[in-house]
């Protein structure tokens, strides 16, 4: 029981599946951000409630730089899918777009959204028909593309953890580097106070 347990922790690290629902009143736009790492699966199922047909509802998922992944005109119910080619941050757009001056408020769409992320967005029962598994095979199999999800995520983790372990050594050794020539300021100054005074002093016949 406690393995388990430990398996469905690792696979909620690894896993992704998310759903949502909210209003978008008319000419309106909402958008939900979605971080997904190098070379993982993305798959989307929408849907759009209450829509006139004054009225469409535009779907467009782009990168971090703009770059179209999807877009569906006159959006009412269907999927999406994409393997992200790097790291990024995805935007999922929903667009309320009215073709008469109607009260906005008036033509409110209910949107619902569910986004699955990893080994969770794969068909297991298509892949399972296409390839003629059985039960136990395909339990395997899921239990196989777990694992790669999980070792991925660990390198993802170890890549993390080292870029922060050079960057506090390269700020330790800049410190050790900046606190050795304040070090050397202030030996100079002190130096350069100490002949300043004795030359000042000899000057007044002081000393």
């Amino acid at each position: 029981m406690a393995g388990l347990r430990v398996v469905a922790l690792l696979a909620a690290m690894v896993v992704s599946a998310q759903g949502v629902a909210f209003t978008l009143e008319g000419d309106a736009q909402k958008c939900l951000q979605e971080d997904v790492h190098k070379d993982v699966l993305v798959v989307g199922e929408y849907s759009i409630a209450n829509l006139k047909e004054d009225q469409d509802v535009v779907l467009e998922i782009t990168d971090s730089r703009g770059h179209p992944v999807y877009r569906k005109e006159e959006a009412t119910k269907g999927k999406f899918a994409f393997t992200s080619d790097d790291y990024d941050v995805f935007e999922i757009c929903f667009s309320n777009e009215l073709h008469d001056d109607h009260n906005p408020k008036k033509r409110a769409v209910e949107v619902t959204l569910s986004v699955k992320l990893g080994a969770d967005a794969k068909n297991y029962d298509e892949l399972a028909k296409v390839e003629k598994l059985k039960p136990m095979e395909l339990e395997l199999r899921k239990l196989e593309d777990l694992a790669v999800s999980i070792e991925k995520d660990f390198a993802r983790m170890k890549q993390v953890e080292e870029k922060h372990r050079d960057t506090n050594e390269s700020t330790n050794e800049r410190m050790l580097y900046f606190s050795l020539f304040s070090m050397l300021c202030l030996t100079v100054l002190a130096v350069w106070q100490v002949l300043y005074l004795k030359r000042y002093f000899k000057q007044k016949k002081l000393i």
